[in-house]
């Protein structure tokens, strides 16, 4: 969701996990709660984190979900539920939690 968030705020960003789902495919809700805010999920895949440069990137953000990756330096680490498995509700609450945090990030890059 943070990939889809950031770029649909105007921002170049890449979402990648520990353990990516084997289907290769977004979590539904995940999909259907982007949408309601008219987010485009089309380019939005599971990708792992090994497929990612680090050295491309301003800044590493951890979603949290209780998994350390000690192979990537992290800059943040927002501590957040993973929202797998849960209703809808769960997947909005973690896509608005999302929403504000990337435009935080965002507007304390701005005001550096």
């Amino acid at each position: 969701m943070a990939e889809g968030i950031a770029r649909d705020l105007g921002h170049e960003a890449a979402s990648a996990g520990t353990h990516p789902p084997e289907s290769g495919q977004v979590a539904k809700y995940a999909i259907e709660v982007l949408e309601e805010l008219g987010i485009d999920t089309s380019g939005l895949r599971p990708k792992n984190i090994n497929a990612v440069y680090p050295g491309e990137y301003d800044a590493i953000i951890s979603m949290g979900c209780g998994v350390s990756c000690p192979a990537v330096p992290i800059d943040v680490d927002w501590g957040l539920e993973d929202p797998h498995g849960g209703e809808k509700g769960v997947y909005r609450k973690t896509r608005d939690t999302i929403r504000l945090l990337v435009s935080n990030l965002v507007e304390s890059h701005t005001d550096a």
